[in-house]
Parts: structure tokens; C-alpha cells; sequence
């Protein structure tokens, strides 16, 4: 058993604070926890290890919704993985897992481009990542944002791993096939896209539309069957209002939202979560082809909009980077962006955390810090309550904690 001896605890469920607490972990699970005083009925003499963690303040360990933990950057041959040998690319993102979760995230869902190999390795223990929760790949019809073709017109033949299918679809047929296969190879989510995005091809915009009503109800409905919850990347236009009034899980992005602001009331009726994924455009408005930096500049505002329109009605909001921008193991840029969008920073550290968790429905086990549930735990100086900035900071890291697992601190990645 380990005994953390004085941290401060934010309590993400109750909104508060506790001061001066000891929190006891056996395994790779919290089993007391009680304040730091004579009342405490806690023998710290019986602990095999004692950390003084005195001052220190300590959150639940950190959650992204939305990332893309194997992506590089959005050039061609790198989407197509042809730039390296796969061994290269599999190690290089094998240290973006490792970094990833250094930064103090132990949960992350990845929504396509990481295959279920990684997260076996994890739970086996082979290297240190986050718990993984993985779409696998994207759906998207001919042309969607899934159809990755070069400006001549050409497609990759090449199947450079076979366990992330090709997840290009048309017609109810090809739907289910290409669904259950996703299911075959690991997938605990089903990613789809109904609109294109920011970083499409010219030709496929935010507001441009996907799959049809009917081939959404078709995908949900499969989905539960098979037990899985459907994520659906969607900006604005139709798209956008066929995946919320079909029922989808989580809408990732949800930039035009405001355009039609009945949408967000369905949400919160149909408790449909929103992943506004700030960093990818604060990413996008700099960094990326000519036609996505205009993209990204333009939906900023309604993008704001969105968000405090969601806000407002209620809808559930959750932390999510999609791809961190392409700058991995910052992840909690994100928080930073919420809160400079209108959240307090409880608001925002609850979407990083327990909000977090039950989008993916694992709030019974991981998103805060109670007795029985996981011993993800982050340790630093300073409060996220006050700079919510102090997060990206890893020299305000102290401990890391995995399931009960003290995780080995590096220098930041370059």
C-alpha cells in the first residue's frame, strides 16, 4: 500500500476543494481516503510506501476525448504512411503514448490511425501509455474526410496495416460490413464523419454534407447492437443536424452550432456531448495549408459562439484536441482554450476529467478522485483553479500516478 501524505484535493465532483489529505492506493486502485489530522484513521506506519506530498495540489488524472495519437502532420505521404518504415513510425508513436501520458493524461480516446496493437502492449505492460478507448478508423463515404486522394485523383492501394481498415463506404451494405470489421480489429467506438472540415481538401467544407439520415440511423442502430457508442465529426449545414436529431453520442467539433441554435437544445434533450476540440483550430488559423488557415480564421468567432450557446442550454462539454494540433503530449492547451472561451477553470478541468469519463462511460472507474475507483492522480505545484495554464507547465509536475503506478517523469519531448 502508498500513502500520499498533505496534497490538496480538487473534488471535480462536488466542485470544492480538500485541504491536507492523505490518499491511500493499493494495487491500481484508491482505497481511503481522509483528512491529514488526529481524527485520520489511517496508520501510516502500515503504508510499504510514504510520499510528502504536503502543499502540493492533486487532480484526477487527465482525459482527452478526441485525439490522434499515430498522426504526424496532415502531408499526403504521411497519411498514407509512406514517409518511414512502419517500425519507425510505430516506435515514434509508441513515445508520443509515453509522453502523453507524462503530461498527466491517462485516458485517452483516440478517434482514428491508432490500431489496437498499442493498447494491448499497454495492458500487458510492454511500455507506459494512457488507457487507450479506440475508433480504429473513420467512416466516411466517397469524398468524405475519411477518403484520403491525392489532388490527381490518385488513392493509396497500398494496405500498410491491415488492422485500420479502409473505412470508405457507400450504401447500407458496405455500412455494415465496414462497421463490423472496425469492430473486429479492436474499435470501442465507431468514428463517423457527416460534413467535411477546416483541413479538408478544397472542394469539402465544414458546411458540406456526408452520409445520408438513413445511413446514420443505420450506424447507430448497428453500433448498439453491437454495443458501441457513435462519435460523429461535424462542423455545420445538414450534416450537422442529421447526426444530432439521429442520436449520436458525441458530436466532435460542432464549430456552426449557432447557425442553428434549436440543435443544441436537442442536444441537451438527447444528452448528446460536445467536443469543441479548440487546439486543432488554434493550430489550423497558422500552421496549415493556405485554404485551412482561411477556413480556421473564419469559423473562430462562430466557433466561440457555439460553444457559449452550448453552455448556456446545458449540453455536456468535453476536452478533446484532435490530434493537439499535431503537437502531442500538450493536450492541456485545450483547457487553457476553454477557459479563454468562457469556462471557469472548474468547468474546464470537470471537461478534462469526470465529464470526461462519462462521455466515455467509464466515470464508474476513472474522472475523479475517489475511494474505489482507479489511482489516477496528478500531483503539482501551484492551482489549476487560479492559472489554469499552469497544466502545460511540466516542471509544475511532480507525480504522475497510473493505476497506483508511479510513472518516470522526462524532459518534455522536442
Amino acid at each position: 500500500m502508498k500513502a500520499f501524505v498533505g496534497a490538496n484535493i480538487i473534488d471535480v465532483k462536488t466542485d470544492s476543494v480538500l485541504p491536507d489529505q492523505v490518499i491511500v492506493t493499493e494495487g491500481p486502485s484508491i482505497v481511503q481516503i481522509a483528512a491529514n489530522d488526529q481524527s485520520s484513521t489511517i496508520n501510516i506506519q502500515n503504508m510499504d510506501e510514504v510520499y510528502d506530498v504536503s502543499g502540493l495540489t492533486v487532480i484526477p488524472g487527465l482525459i482527452d476525448c478526441h485525439d490522434h495519437l499515430a498522426s504526424k502532420n496532415y502531408e499526403l505521404m504521411s497519411r498514407w504512411n509512406l514517409d518511414e518504415p512502419a517500425s519507425t513510425n510505430s516506435i515514434r508513436t509508441y513515445k508520443v503514448l509515453e509522453d502523453t501520458l507524462q503530461s498527466g493524461y491517462t485516458t485517452i480516446r483516440d478517434a482514428g490511425g491508432l490500431d489496437v496493437g498499442y493498447k494491448l502492449a499497454i495492458e500487458e505492460g510492454l511500455f507506459e501509455g494512457p488507457r487507450l478507448v479506440l475508433a480504429i478508423s473513420i467512416m466516411s463515404q466517397t469524398g468524405g474526410i475519411g477518403d484520403r486522394v491525392s489532388g490527381s485523383g490518385h488513392t493509396n492501394t497500398l494496405v500498410t496495416n491491415p488492422m485500420l481498415p479502409n473505412a470508405v463506404v457507400d450504401g447500407e451494405d458496405e455500412i455494415l460490413h465496414k462497421l463490423r470489421e472496425l469492430v473486429r480489429c479492436g474499435a470501442d467506438v465507431i468514428k463517423i464523419a457527416t460534413t467535411g472540415g477546416a483541413s479538408s481538401r478544397k472542394g469539402l467544407g465544414p458546411r458540406d454534407t456526408s452520409f445520408s439520415s438513413s445511413e446514420v440511423r443505420l450506424i447507430i442502430d448497428e453500433s448498439a447492437r453491437l454495443n458501441k457508442k457513435v462519435m460523429c465529426h461535424a462542423l455545420g449545414g445538414p450534416g450537422l443536424r442529421v447526426c444530432i436529431e439521429e442520436g449520436v453520442h458525441s458530436i466532435e467539433h460542432g464549430c456552426h452550432l449557432e447557425e442553428d441554435p434549436d440543435l443544441v437544445k436537442i442536444m441537451a434533450d438527447k444528452n448528446i456531448f460536445l467536443v469543441p476540440t479548440f487546439t486543432v483550430y488554434d493550430y489550423h488559423k497558422s500552421h496549415s495549408a493556405p485554404h485551412v488557415q482561411v477556413r480556421a480564421q473564419q469559423l473562430i468567432d462562430q466557433h466561440r459562439r457555439s460553444f457559449e450557446l452550448a453552455m448556456k442550454h446545458n449540453v455536456k462539454i468535453v476536452a478533446g484536441t484532435d490530434a493537439g494540433g499535431f503537437i502531442h503530449g500538450d493536450n492541456a492547451h485545450e483547457l487553457e482554450l476553454l477557459v479563454l472561451n468562457g469556462m471557469t477553470a472548474m468547468e474546464a478541468l470537470k471537461a478534462g476529467t469526470i465529464t470526461a469519463a462519462e462521455c466515455l462511460e467509464m466515470d464508474h472507474c476513472v474522472g475523479s478522485i475517489e475511494e474505489g475507483k482507479a489511482a489516477d492522480l496528478v500531483f503539482l505545484e501551484g492551482d489549476p483553479l487560479k492559472d489554469i495554464s499552469l497544466l502545460r507547465d511540466r516542471n509544475n509536475l511532480k507525480h504522475v500516478i497510473k493505476d497506483g503506478k508511479n510513472i518516470p517523469l522526462s524532459k518534455r519531448m522536442i
